[in-house]
Order: structure tokens, then C-alpha cells, then sequence
């Protein structure tokens, strides 16, 4: 794990009389059920995001706790779904089993349709539209044609999260505003400069993961194709730090775990499960300084 820690404007924080608090949660497929760890922690230490902002699954991560869903809500909702071998298939099924192949998009490497995938699977917590969420929600999706990041507030939530989470090679792109959007953690990967001007603190939390080997043996087609998107937004990431880092930044431990890996769940969630205190301390350490 690594943790990034910076300082807040500690004399506007006393005269306000407490800290407010943002989180972005970043895009990395299955590594990003570690997610409902910092969630979680958030929840225990009793701390409402004044504002959250979400890339790819971190897009679907955030929606669930903007709606007003509690870590363990989340937590329990993705172990029993794609967490579940039975589960997930059901659900796939549930589109319908004489057109799923239609509905789907074909079964095509890189055509399944998110949109209807995220319908059978998001919580019914989650709201058709922004303006019902609980707490205000930015989604980074990406113009595809028009090479630039589009931040998505307003309107159908759902197909902004379908967007965001639309990985290249395999899940269609998907229209908003009658754009060709595809993922969002292509042009950022832990959309966290979109809330810095929105609270005191401001929580970062990667989980595009890096390639893991011994360094001679060649990874697969698959690998090699999910492994340099990981190198080409972790060079991303860096960048940003060095020019505006967030108050607080956080990397679970979920380097060994695939982007499709979603039904190692649990796996993910036990491996994740240290963040949640090494978020706490980071906490501890800002409540410190803002009281000194």
C-alpha cells in the first residue's frame, strides 16, 4: 500500500470549525471492489463526503455510496452478485435468454453493451437521475473522437457510469449527448482535481494496479494489452501528483488481481482490507494538525 499525505488550509479549517471532506474513487475493473474498503472506513469514522467523483468502476463505486448505500450495504450487494458465480449468471440470464446474445451486443470481444449489463447488476439504490443522488457525484467519461476527458454531473446517471466504465476492447462505446464516450480512466484515472476546490480534504484512491511478474517470462495477449493501459495511466497518475497532489492518496494492495477478476471478491476484499486503517490514521493525522 502507499499512502500520500498533504496539508489542507489548516487557518481557514479553524475558523470554519471542522474538516469537509471529498473522495475520488479511481478506475481498475475488479481491483476497484477495494473501493467498499475506504467506504467502509469513511462510514466508521463518521465522515459524509461533501462530494464525490468516480472513473470507470470507481464511477460505479461512488454512485453506490452517493445514493446513500453504507459500505457493509455495498459490501454484502457485490459478494452477492458478482461475487457469486450462480449469481452473476443468473443476472446475465435475466436479459433474456432467447436474445442475451442480441441484447449483449453479440458475443464479440469488445461489444457487450454495458448499459444493459450495469441495468441487471447496479443496486436499486441507485437513482435513473444526478439530481437524486444524496450526495453530489462528478463521472469522468472519455470523448473518444473528440480526445478529451468529459466530466458528466447532470442528467441520465446511469448511462454516465456506463461511459465511464466502458473499457476499450470490451464494451461498446456508449452515446451521451450525442458523443461517442468510452472510458474514463483513459484520460483520468483518479479524477481528483475536480474536487479540489470542493472541500477541506480531498481523498485520491488508485487502483489502476501494475504489471506483476518475475521479469522473464512474457505475459499474454490479454495481459499484455490490460497491462500497458496500467503503464500508460499509472505514467498519467504520476504526473498529476507531481503537479497537484490530493490531500490524502491511497493505493490498495491489489497489484496481483486482473481486471476482470470480479468473482475473487472476496479475495480482493481481504486483500484490501489494511487501507482501511491506513486511511483512518491519515485522518487522524489532518484532525491533529487542523487542532494545533
Amino acid at each position: 500500500m502507499n499512502t500520500k499525505l498533504a496539508f489542507p488550509d489548516l487557518e481557514a479549517v479553524k475558523e470554519r470549525g471542522g474538516l469537509t471532506f471529498a473522495v475520488a474513487f479511481g478506475g481498475g475493473g475488479a481491483r476497484g471492489i477495494s473501493h467498499i474498503r475506504i467506504i467502509e472506513a469513511l462510514d466508521e469514522l463518521g465522515i459524509r463526503p461533501v462530494a464525490i467523483s468516480g472513473s470507470s468502476i470507481g464511477a460505479i463505486m461512488g454512485a453506490g455510496m452517493a445514493s446513500g448505500m453504507t459500505g457493509r450495504e455495498i459490501c454484502d450487494y457485490t459478494l452477492e452478485t458478482v461475487g457469486n458465480r450462480g449469481a452473476l449468471l443468473n443476472r446475465l440470464w435475466s436479459l433474456g435468454p432467447a436474445t442475451m446474445r442480441d441484447k449483449l451486443g453479440g458475443f464479440r470481444f469488445g461489444h457487450f453493451n454495458l448499459e444493459l449489463i450495469l441495468n441487471a447488476f447496479l443496486p436499486p439504490q441507485v437513482p435513473e437521475d444526478f439530481a437524486d443522488l444524496q450526495i453530489p457525484m462528478k463521472i469522468s467519461a472519455t470523448d473518444y473522437y473528440g480526445q478529451a476527458e468529459v466530466v458528466l454531473e447532470q442528467g441520465e446517471l446511469r448511462t454516465a457510469i456506463a461511459a465511464s466504465a466502458a473499457i476499450p476492447g470490451l464494451f461498446m462505446p456508449v452515446h451521451v449527448n450525442g458523443r461517442i464516450m468510452i472510458d474514463g480512466g483513459v484520460f483520468n484515472p483518479v479524477p481528483y482535481e475536480q474536487l479540489m476546490e470542493l472541500a477541506d480534504v480531498v481523498i485520491g484512491v488508485d487502483v489502476v494496479g501494475a504489471p506483476e511478474g518475475d521479469g522473464t517470462h512474457p505475459p499474454s495477449r490479454i495481459d499484455a494489452l490490460f497491462g500497458a493501459s496500467q503503464l500508460t495511466m499509472q505514467a498519467s497518475i504520476a504526473l498529476k501528483l507531481k503537479l497537484n497532489p490530493p490531500h490524502i492518496f491511497l493505493r490498495p494492495s491489489v497489484n496481483r488481481f486482473r481486471v476482470l477478476d470480479f468473482l475473487r471478491a472476496r479475495d480482493i476484499l481481504d486483500e484490501s482490507e489494511g487501507v482501511k486503517d491506513e486511511l483512518k490514521r491519515a485522518v487522524d493525522a489532518l484532525h491533529t494538525a487542523a487542532e494545533v
